[in-house]
Parts: C-alpha cells; sequence; structure tokens
C-alpha cells in the first residue's frame, strides 16, 4: 500500500547513517553491491545466451520459409503474453523502473523488493528476446534497488523498503553492474536521484558501486559496452562541433522525449486492451525482422558498427527516424525495458548523420567518427534525463575514452540546456506519474478482489 511520511525518507535515513559504526556500513554496502552484481551478471549472461540462441536460429534458416515465420510470430506471440502475466502480477516492474525507484526513495511507492527481484528480471528478460527497442539499465537499476532493500532485511531493518542508503546504493550499484560503470553510477545516484550528499551516503554508494563493479569485471570478465577502434581528438580548430553536437542533440532529446510521452499518454487514455497494447510491439518486431532489421535488439545495428558503417546520409536518417519510433513503441507498450540503452543508440545514430555530412565537407577525419558519436551520444542523454554529469560518465566509461571528456562534457551540458531553454520536461519526471497511476491501479484490483 502507498505511504506517506512527515519526514522525508532520505533525511530520516541520514540521521541512521551517523549512528551506525564504520564496518557495519561497508558490509552493508559490499552485500549490497555484490549481490546486485552476481544479480545482473546472470541477467547479463541469460541475455547474451539467448541473443546467440535467436540470431543463430533466423541465420541458419530461410524467412522465406512460411514455417519459419510461424514459428517466429508465434514465439512472439508468447512472448507477449508472458510479458502481459508479469505486468498484471506486478505493476510495478513496467517500463524503466527508475520512475518506481524515485518515488520510493521520496516515500510514494512500496517496493515489493523479493517480488521484484525475480519478475523485473525475467520480464526485461522477455522484452529484450522479443527485439523490443528496450535497455536493460532501468531494469538493472531497479533490481539493485530491490537487492538493496533485501539486504537492509537482513539486519531486520523494520523499514529497509523505504531507507534511500539501500535503494539509492542498490541503484547506483546496478547502474554500475548494467554497464560497468562506477562513475556514472555515483553521479546517477547523488544527480539524478537528488540525493544530499554526505559522508556516511557517499561512502555507503561508492562501496556498492565499486563492489558491483568488481563482480561485474573481475568476476564474470565483461568488457567495455562500446569498443570503438578509434576516438582521437578534436583539434582545437575543431571545436566549434561540439556545441552544435550539443545543440543538435539538445533539440532532437526534445522531440525524443515529447513523442514518448504523447504514445505514453495516448495509451494511457485509449480503451485498448493492455494485453493487445504490450502484443503490438512484439508484432512489429516481427514484421521488422522481416523488412527493417537494423533497429532490433537482436539484429540491430551497433554503435562502434557505425564507426565504419559506410551509409549515406538520407540511409542513416530514416535509420533514426524508425529507432526513436520503435522505441517509443516499445516503451509507450508498458513492458519491462528502460530507455538508456535505446537513447545511446539513437544519439550515435545522430552523430552518425552529422558526422556524415562533416566528413564530406572535410571537416574531421575518418578517425574522429567516433569522437562524433560518443558526444551525440552523451548530448541525447543529457537533453531527455538532464543529467549531464551521469551522462559524460557513462559515455566515457563504456568507450574508454577519458581523453574526450572535456569535449562530451560541454556538449552534455549544452544539449541539457537547450532541452531546458525549449521547456522540456526531463523524460523520468514526466514518467513518475504515470508509475504512482499504476500502482494505484494495482492496490484498486487487490481491493476489487478481495471485495468480490
Amino acid at each position: 500500500m502507498a505511504f506517506h511520511t512527515l519526514i522525508p525518507p532520505t533525511l530520516r535515513d541520514l540521521q541512521a547513517l551517523r549512528t551506525l559504526g564504520v564496518w557495519q556500513l561497508l558490509l552493508q554496502a559490499l552485500l549490497t553491491g555484490g549481490i546486485t552484481g552476481a544479480v545482473i551478471g546472470l541477467f547479463r549472461r541469460a541475455f547474451d545466451l539467448i541473443n546467440m540462441l535467436i540470431v543463430r536460429y533466423v541465420e541458419g534458416h530461410s524467412l522465406a520459409d512460411p514455417w519459419v515465420g510461424a514459428s517466429i510470430f508465434a514465439a512472439l506471440l508468447v512472448l507477449a503474453a508472458l510479458a502481459w502475466l508479469f505486468l498484471r502480477y506486478e505493476p510495478l516492474v513496467a517500463s524503466s523502473g527508475i520512475p518506481q525507484v524515485e518515488l520510493t526513495v521520496a516515500g510514494h511507492l512500496p517496493m515489493r523488493w523479493a517480488t521484484v527481484i525475480w519478475a523485473k528480471f525475467l520480464a526485461t528478460l522477455v522484452s529484450l528476446t522479443g527485439g523490443l527497442s528496450v535497455g536493460r539499465e532501468g531494469p538493472c537499476i531497479q533490481m539493485g534497488a530491490a537487492v538493496g532493500c533485501g539486504v537492509g532485511h537482513i539486519w531486520h531493518e523494520d523499514r529497509a523498503a523505504t531507507m534511500p542508503r539501500y535503494l539509492i546504493g542498490g541503484s547506483a550499484a546496478g547502474l554500475t553492474a548494467a554497464f560497468g560503470a562506477p562513475a556514472a553510477g555515483l553521479c546517477f545516484a547523488f544527480e539524478e536521484m537528488k540525493t544530499p550528499i554526505s559522508a556516511p551516503m557517499l561512502i555507503f554508494t561508492s562501496v556498492a558501486a565499486f563492489a558491483a563493479w568488481f563482480v561485474i569485471q573481475v568476476l564474470f570478465g565483461f568488457g567495455l559496452i562500446f569498443p570503438f577502434s578509434r576516438t582521437e581528438l578534436l583539434s582545437l580548430p575543431q571545436w566549434w562541433i561540439v556545441p552544435l553536437l550539443g545543440a543538435v542533440t539538445g533539440m532532437l532529446g526534445v522531440l525524443y522525449n515529447g513523442i514518448l510521452i504523447r504514445m505514453v499518454l495516448w495509451a494511457d487514455r485509449s480503451r485498448l486492451p493492455q494485453p493487445l497494447r504490450v502484443l503490438t510491439p512484439f508484432l512489429l518486431s516481427g514484421l521488422l525482422l522481416y523488412f527493417y532489421p537494423q533497429v532490433l535488439a537482436s539484429f540491430g545495428v551497433s554503435a562502434p558498427a557505425l564507426e565504419k558503417l559506410p551509409l549515406p546520409l538520407s540511409a542513416l536518417l530514416l535509420l533514426l527516424g524508425v529507432k526513436v519510433i520503435f522505441s517509443c513503441v516499445s516503451s509507450a507498450s508498458g513492458v519491462s525495458g528502460g530507455l538508456l540503452m535505446p537513447i545511446l543508440l539513437g544519439g550515435a545514430i545522430a552523430g552518425a548523420c552529422v558526422a556524415s555530412m562533416l566528413l564530406s565537407l572535410s571537416c574531421i577525419s575518418p578517425d574522429q567518427i567516433a569522437t562524433v558519436l560518443l558526444v551525440s551520444m552523451a548530448g541525447l542523454f543529457a537533453s531527455t534525463v538532464r543529467a549531464p554529469l551521469t551522462g559524460t560518465a557513462l559515455v566515457i566509461e563504456m568507450t574508454n575514452s577519458f581523453q574526450n571528456i572535456p569535449a562530451v562534457l560541454v556538449a552534455a551540458y549544452i544539449a541539457a540546456l537547450t532541452a531546458n531553454s525549449l521547456g522540456s520536461q526531463p523524460v523520468y519526471d514526466s514518467l513518475k506519474q504515470r508509475a504512482v497511476n499504476l500502482e494505484k491501479a494495482h492496490q484498486a484490483r487487490i481491493k476489487h478482489g478481495k471485495a468480490g
């Protein structure tokens, strides 16, 4: 049941943190980060295996074979049914998961941590298996927050499910484990989640993030998410490109947020039954597999591939348009899945469009294409989420391009300022109310069932 409190949970938890011993604080953080890393590591391994099997099946069979087509669409129908069942069973696993965590930290939503861990794990695998244009980062953040609550229950904390140190520390660990980016996890905890900075909270989130990084990188051995081959610095005379990319991605972020939120609100107001609403992106995924597989999760063009992909500007613009629309349709359906990876890939495609024009005008060299891509990725992230520090840290860590920090940071802030000046609301702020409505509807169904 939703709860409210006179004392903000963050302030209450900061007071509790000051009374903890150092060793107890460190142990709680290590467990939160370590367990989160293990859960997310298993999640990533499971998806990699499923993705490999899907690609192997499709490449080993002819899509022109009607029996192959029938098997693919039958599988998509089953996946859509599973996605709907997960949403019906636990509405908190809908969509990204980040708005739900932020509302829980603020004291407006409960955290059914045990259910959220396994349901979000499986529901997101279902969405990704279906080829939907969703990411894993939001679900990983929500699973990390749920793991943090579970760690709190080990200490018999009566209000662990509402205590920000567990939620925020777990969220930082979740983002770290999703992308192998501990600095981005810390930035997310304090920039996006607007956590007051204190020494105990900083220690807790830092230890949790680095514990998750250790499990993911050392024990599981995951590498870079975006291993670009060359990210050559822009020279001083080329620095006019940086504000250009910031402005372009800022305007694109406004457009992206506008399309996404309008689709979500239209779907909420429509009389479309939820099973049909969930089914739509899965069927669209099947059609795209035949006619435009470049935007699908398993077969799509990756950001590193754009570095050397000899596509004309018209083809890149088409890819960007279809990717944005499919991402918005996937998210508006309410299925479990994040927004950040599609946003990052959309930023890379937008950067490829700009790089194509710059290259034709001899403004950049081929070795600088990847630099334009990663700057655009951070810009679109910053304009949609409105967290430029997080976007900068995330892109730099995912590409191991620390020499480009100044260009990425400047472009990210320009993109965020552009979106602000155009009156666009951050995407997660817009989605928080939707999470509240989903929870209210779930509670209403429970009461109606008991009354019946």
